[in-house]
């Protein structure tokens, strides 16, 4: 690798190049004062790093002595708790405070909506995720299963169209009812003294000859009466586009969210509409998380070039990628905002045509060979992140309507365990803003309450920040793999698909938005859900995903652009700062206990078929992700399960399914064989799933691709990986895969 010294830091002479050419251009930072705080940032926060993961696995082990020698007793949960407390894992709460974060943006104070998580290594798909901040109605309706079946190939179904436009209206009716009728019996919209009106036929005769003001009888009739009606609450009519009497798009609101109704009589869809509706567009995904860690493959200086130029064109607004579609080139760039003629038309404004965009760095635990310190040790990555990304959002910082409206970065900080690691972070963000010359808390931190020892001192960990949080949220997946490897000496774990079940996640789930609304964070950061898996299962979403703005969260995952749009009517069906109100009345759900109940098997028998069932699953769920991040350099992706529904993977559902099979395998539950045995059989599964891909590699049937042993490793050396993270096994391999070709 050909390095170059900067301050003390080996760093790869192309990540340099791209500091000072791209990075630093424009920025009031000298390359100096950049490398001078990144080595002191690498040199003294970095042991600092390290004493922390000793930390973590001097826990680890101190909990696996106590279940060890309590082998074949009853768990005794009081006895464990009291241990937690003595050995400094379970810290003591502080008196009741709140969160004094300032500057922080609407999106995240103010406004309740999907949020979409993207691998921002596809610059194609941080461009579709940035611009999924509006989405079509129609299509969401018209291209997925959420009308109970999926369209027809070939043309258009102009009866699946009647369909999707009654959806849509029946969506309005709901969202932003007239005072009376409904929006399919409109046949046009108009805007009289700073109201809307709906115009409806007075003639219902006239109205069943004819479908359209277009189609009415041109024999010198009378043309038909109409009269407006208003809305039911005239406050959600928010603005227009055109003339007030003939408006090209109505622009409405409700719980905050904004609703565009397009009216295009020359539209193919709009001209067949009794009001010439063309379109609802709906305010989608109104943040976003550009990751550069569980979806991402990044495991060398060339990959997180690739991370960081594309947050740099995502900061500085010229991000844009060109691809082939239907054999002719499409350019696809960052979409602009959407501007409207004020109610009353003696004004104009704006609204953001983008989501507003977080970048997730990477936790404590990994390094990167992209840097090393003065003793040859690979740079903290997080450290590099944390001053890398911060460096090019401030292009956002100095440019009008980007990003930003109030000044703030938006950093989320996964994978942190415990308060004492909240509050590194903190400090490593201070150092970031002192030397890039930045106010105070300009960069805002997502805690993701992923780990164990974080949720049970979830207070302490938000105090650890509290001038900078801005994001809290739940994520069932590695979550669950920390509790499975947390435990693994206590005993065998139920089958995964039982874990939702479980007592420990009711109140994991609970007690986050309970803490979060104690701590102040209502109307000043978000408290989020966990990702959607199913992108081909949009009807199944739609009746299921309500329950977490039902829970009280301000935002939660969704896997895509049209995902998002439909998701979005949630947040118009539930008021969820209302619905917050009520929860914080109740009290606290869901005790400490519950939540340190262990999901052990606890003597039950599972039949020999449910077995085998359980390690098939996840050996080919292991293979299907594993191949692609491997082979391909795939972080993020669709991949078949075992019944070829796709499912979207990443690093967290990775973990879970690696520590279930690796806890089995550590209690003799299921033997070396057995699981080497699945994985074989279900390599060859994933072959046939993957065989219409140019670029896979089969594994099957020799068995000794590099892909194939990191799957190997992740199980049979689960159990001793730190926290169970799937990363120390997959950089090996990616790496060593990279360095053979």
């Amino acid at each position: 690798m050909d390095r170059v010294d900067r301050n003390g830091l080996q760093v790869d002479r192309r990540l340099a190049e791209f500091v000072e050419t791209e990075g630093l251009a424009g920025l009031d930072v000298t390359a100096d004062a950049f490398w001078k705080g990144l080595s002191e940032l690498i040199h003294e926060m970095g042991p600092k790093n390290r004493d922390l993961l000793a930390k973590r696995a001097e826990f680890q082990q101190k909990i696996d002595t106590w279940h060890r020698e309590r082998q074949g007793q009853e768990h005794d949960p009081q006895a464990y708790r009291t241990f937690l407390v003595e050995i400094g894992y379970l810290v003591e709460e502080g008196a009741p405070f709140e969160i004094d974060t300032q500057n922080v943006d609407p999106e995240i104070a103010q406004t309740p909506g999907p949020q979409l998580v993207v691998p921002i290594t596809n610059a194609r798909f941080a461009l579709n995720a940035a611009n999924a901040r509006w989405g079509s109605l129609y299509d969401a309706f018209y291209g997925t299963d959420a009308l109970g079946d999926l369209p027809k190939s070939g043309g258009y179904d102009a009866e699946r169209g009647d369909r999707v436009v009654a959806r849509a209206k029946a969506f309005l009716d709901e969202a932003v009812p007239l005072m009376s009728g409904a929006h399919e019996q409109l046949v046009g919209y108009r805007v009289v003294d700073g109201a809307l009106e709906g115009l409806m036929l007075n003639s219902s005769d006239w109205r069943g000859a004819a479908r359209t003001q277009s189609e009415v009888p041109s024999t010198g009739e009378a043309p038909p009466v109409v009269h407006g009606i208003g809305l039911a609450d005239p406050a959600q009519f928010a603005g227009f586009v055109g003339d007030a009497d003939a408006p090209s798009v109505i622009l409405l609101k409700n719980n905050g969210l904004h609703i565009e109704v397009h009216i295009d009589s020359t539209h193919a869809i709009g001209a067949h509409d009794p009001a010439h509706v063309s379109d609802v567009i709906i305010e989608s995904a109104i943040s976003t998380i550009m990751d550069c860690e569980d979806s991402v493959a990044a495991v060398d200086a060339e990959d997180k070039i690739v991370a960081y130029g594309n947050w740099l064109g995502l900061m500085k607004g010229d991000l844009c990628e060109s691809f082939e579609k239907d054999g002719e080139t499409v350019t696809r760039e960052m979409a602009a905002d959407r501007h409207y003629t004020a109610p009353h038309g003696s004004s104009t404004f704006s609204l953001k045509g983008r989501a507003l965009m977080l970048v997730r760095n990477v936790g404590h635990l990994m390094t990167n060979p992209a840097i090393l310190d003065r003793e040859g040790h690979e740079a903290g990555e997080g450290l590099m992140d944390a001053m890398i990304t911060t460096l090019l959002a401030m292009h956002d910082l100095n440019r009008e309507g980007g990003n930003s409206v109030t000044g703030s970065v938006y950093v989320v900080k996964p994978k942190m365990h415990g308060p004492e690691e909240v509050t590194f972070s903190d400090a490593i963000f201070t150092h970031v803003e002192n030397v890039l010359g930045l106010p105070e808390n300009t960069v805002k931190l997502g805690i993701m309450d992923e780990e164990r020892r974080t949720s049970v001192n979830l207070m302490e960990c938000i105090r650890a920040a509290k001038s900078r949080v801005a994001f809290i949220n739940t994520g069932f997946l590695d979550r669950t793999g920390d509790e499975i490897h947390t435990s693994m000496e206590a005993g065998p774990m139920v089958p995964k698909g039982e874990m939702k079940s479980a007592p420990w996640i009711a109140a994991y789930e609970d007690r986050n938005v309970d803490i979060g609304l104690a701590c102040g964070l209502k109307g000043r950061a978000q408290i989020g859900k966990g990702m959607w898996a199913m992108p081909d299962r949009m009807e199944e979403m739609l009746e299921v995903k309500i329950a977490h703005p039902e829970a009280g969260a301000t935002c939660a995952w969704v896997p895509s652009p049209t995902a998002a749009t439909l998701h979005a009517m949630h947040y118009h069906q539930v008021d969820v700062l209302a619905r917050q109100d009520e929860i914080a009345a109740v009290g606290p759900r869901g005790t400490l206990d519950d939540l340190l109940t262990l999901p052990l098997l606890r003597g039950r028998n599972l039949s020999a078929e449910e077995i085998t069932r359980e390690i098939e699953n996840n050996a080919q769920g292991i293979l299907g992700y594993v191949v692609r991040w491997v082979d391909q350099g795939v972080g993020c992706s669709k991949v078949p399960d075992i019944n070829d529904v796709g499912l979207m993977e990443d690093r967290a559902t990775c973990r879970i399914s690696a520590q279930a099979l690796a806890n089995w395998l550590h209690h003799g539950m299921i033997s070396d064989a057995q699981v080497m045995a699945a994985l074989k059989k279900m390599a060859a599964v994933v072959d046939r799933q993957n065989k219409d891909d140019p670029a896979y590699r089969a594994m099957a049937p020799d068995f000794d691709g590099i892909a194939f042993r990191a799957a190997c490793d992740l199980v049979m050396k689960g159990a001793e990986q730190p926290s169970g993270y799937t990363e120390p096994v997959l950089h090996a391999r990616r790496l060593e895969l990279k360095a053979a070709n």
